[in-house]
């Protein structure tokens, strides 16, 4: 369906946490897009300023009208989005998850995994799409070319390291994630390769017909936003000049940034971007590219990128209402 004139009636889903209120703020500048509703039970009621100084009003789910929308974005918690994002179905509305219920690896379902830039044509078509997680975002995006050409070697172990700011871990009150514990410190968490985010890049990866093990150690950043994610990947064969690699499957894509240098955090924050460098290893016996991957993990990692896939289901120019 094509919606050409009139504003798009939007809704969403647990709009309190960080990806919520980071949707609500996209919606509200979004020239085609109206929130209709913004949900968060326990502070129903209460307005609070979005980034970008709006402001929005939250309702308990039981009392918006569910139908209302055109589309829905759950930014629900993991274990109850994928309830809501079934009633949002049943009353008629399309749905973007950014919860983990409904991603590959996570479920039988067959629902369209919306890492845009390698699942555009399925999107397009799609009533339901999963958005993929903040880690998995910036590491398959990395990867997605030299899985696609079938480069990573066969049964080899691609190791990968990736550092987050706090806002991945969410709104709950926890005493690891006060100040006095983040700042002037850098940690792993989740070791022993058990992070959920796990199962889905392992879907996918095997998805693009490549049996390797991921072997994925999360880091925790002093600081607000931002993801980078370094990767390990034995290959089969040697390739002088990777950048190549990048450059032609993504010389289309606004929304991917190839660099010579390593990125940054702070190159990406508050934009919808991935911003990508692949470099040859040295001294190493089997032939070996180090991945470097940046992207801000509230906007490609989340809100952006469930902005740009509702932009494609709803018949719009993807890049519509986003950050460059």
């Amino acid at each position: 369906m094509h919606y050409n004139v009139h504003k798009i009636p939007i809704g969403i889903l647990g709009a309190s946490g960080y990806a919520g209120r980071e949707l609500c703020a996209l919606v509200q500048r979004h020239p085609r897009f109206e929130l209709m509703f913004a949900t968060a039970n326990g502070r129903r009621g209460e307005t609070v300023e979005l980034p970008g100084g709006s402001a929005v009003t939250f309702q308990a789910p039981d009392d918006v009208p569910l139908a209302s929308a055109a589309l829905v974005f759950s930014a629900l918690p993991h274990g109850m989005s994928a309830e809501w994002v079934q009633r949002a179905r049943d009353a008629g509305a399309r749905a973007v998850d950014l919860s983990a219920d409904l991603r590959i690896g996570n479920t039988d379902a067959d629902i369209v995994y919306g890492l845009t830039e390698a699942r555009r044509d399925e999107v397009k078509d799609a009533e339901l799409v999963a958005n993929p997680g903040c880690y998995p975002t910036s590491i398959l995006m990395g990867l997605l070319p030299l899985l696609e050409l079938g480069l990573v070697a066969p049964g080899a172990t691609i190791n990968v390291s990736a550092a987050s700011g706090v806002t991945g871990a969410g709104m709950t009150p926890r005493a690891d994630l006060l100040f006095g514990e983040v700042t002037e410190n850098f940690r792993a968490y989740g070791i022993g390769n058990t992070h959920r985010h796990l199962n889905e890049m392992r879907a996918f990866v095997l998805e693009e017909g490549t049996n390797a093990d991921l072997i994925f150690t999360p880091h925790l950043l002093p600081t607000a936003r931002g993801i980078l994610a370094t990767m390990t990947v034995p290959l089969t064969t040697v390739v002088t000049d990777p950048l190549v690699l990048w450059q032609e499957r993504f010389h289309n894509e606004r929304f991917i940034e190839i660099v010579k240098t390593p990125p940054e955090t702070r190159h990406v924050a508050h934009r919808n971007v991935v911003r990508i460098t692949a470099h040859v290893l040295e001294h190493v016996r089997t032939p070996t590219l180090l991945v470097l991957s940046a992207i801000d993990n509230l906007m490609k990692g989340a809100a952006g990128q469930a902005v740009q896939n509702a932009n494609l289901m709803l018949g719009l120019d993807e890049g519509l209402g986003l950050p460059l």
